[in-house]
């Protein structure tokens, strides 16, 4: 089943504000929460969904990135992507402040909440046929993780609800109010045992290797977002996430534009004149291209299909070679006797066409 477009799910125009965005999600939020519709799929579904959209709309980068490709710019292979219940509930304190009204989950305002770790950034650099084909890399990344031994216990102060409650007595009557469990920090716990290796919220730093799948079309400066794999939160709070700048690796002929790549091709002046066959590189090997008799510098020839693909769909750019006819820039004797004779000849003269196409054009039309 398709999935549905994060701004119809959210009831949001593409030109939505931040506040707006906001608006749309906590009402959705309130209507599909779980502990008002118990035992209700379709609205633990429409919850779900709701928490998805917003998360990835409301993130600058990952909303430009959705714009521009998509459900399909956001699926990063296996390990990418996702969100549990507990990363829906933590994104709550940002929408509802200290709404109040639900119990159970993460709960919202100063209820218990998992403190989400730090995030992890790293860079991984790629041929053009990595590029072409996806890869699979293995990478080892230094990461906060619970140190061994540690162990948390229900925090006194709030008893492991992470928020406090306070009674006061107003001209209006009692009015109570809730905030953020002093002691624990929302968390609901507090260390207990503290290995020697730890750090003041029991975690130490750990290599750790992680397989990522690179899907096929990633293009220089992407990021893509393998969630909950970066440092791990305090007294047992999630993960974040380990984001993954891509960085193309030069290619030593060809030039990439988008999907398209170029390359430059010389050819001496006989086999302009006389015509010929050339290998041209391509990202896996080398392709033919025939050399009409008469070819001028600054022919272009496209190669389909010998590009890149998209990361959004399922063709590939073209692979575009300018031909440049190289003139000779040293003589032997006998080769000037040669050409000499040829001055003057007719045959030799240049027959410019003014209504030739020139490069720009050639370029535009070889796209239309």
């Amino acid at each position: 089943m398709a999935k549905r477009d994060y701004y119809e799910i959210l009831g949001v125009t593409r030109s939505v504000t931040t506040p707006e965005l906001k608006k749309a999600y906590r009402k959705l939020a309130l209507k599909y929460h779980p502990d008002k519709n118990p035992g209700d799929a379709e609205a633990e579904q429409r919850f779900k969904e709701a928490a998805e959209a917003y998360e990835v709309l409301n993130n600058p980068e990952k909303r430009q990135r959705y714009d521009r490709f998509g459900h399909d710019g956001l699926k990063q292979g296996a390990g990418f992507g996702g969100m549990s219940m507990d990363d829906i509930f933590s994104q709550f304190g940002d929408i509802f402040g200290g709404f109040g009204g639900f119990g159970g989950g993460g709960g919202f305002g100063g209820g218990r909440r998992a403190t989400r770790g730090s995030n992890l950034r790293i860079q991984v650099k790629l041929t053009l046929e990595e590029i072409l084909h996806g890869a699979k890399k293995k990478i080892k990344v230094n990461k906060l993780v619970p140190a061994s031994g540690v162990t948390y216990k229900q925090c006194a102060t709030c008893g492991g609800h992470g928020s406090v409650s306070r009674v006061t007595n107003t001209i209006l009557g009692q009015m109570q109010t809730t905030s953020t469990c002093p002691t624990c920090h929302g968390t609901g716990n507090v260390m207990d045992k503290k290995p020697a290796d730890a750090d003041e919220h029991g975690l130490v730093r750990k290599e750790e290797v992680i397989d990522l799948d690179i899907p096929a079309g990633v293009e220089e400066g992407m990021q893509l977002n393998v969630r909950g794999r970066g440092n791990h939160g305090p007294m047992g709070g999630n993960p974040g996430d380990l984001l993954v700048v891509i960085r193309e690796i030069e290619h030593p002929t060809l030039k990439r534009n988008g999907q398209n790549l170029h390359y430059d091709l010389y050819i001496n002046f006989v086999d302009a004149a006389l015509g010929s066959t050339a290998e041209v590189p391509t990202v896996t090997g080398k392709a033919k291209i025939n050399i009409s008799p008469g070819t001028q510098s600054g022919k272009l020839v496209r190669l389909r299909g010998k590009g890149l693909p998209s990361i959004q769909s399922h063709g590939k750019g073209d692979l575009m070679v300018t031909i440049n006819v190289w003139t000779p820039q040293e003589l032997t004797k006998e080769e000037r006797k040669i050409l000499e004779s040829l001055r003057g000849k007719e045959n030799f003269e240049p027959k410019v066409d003014h209504d030739e196409k020139g490069f720009f054009q050639k370029v535009k039309d070889l796209f239309d």
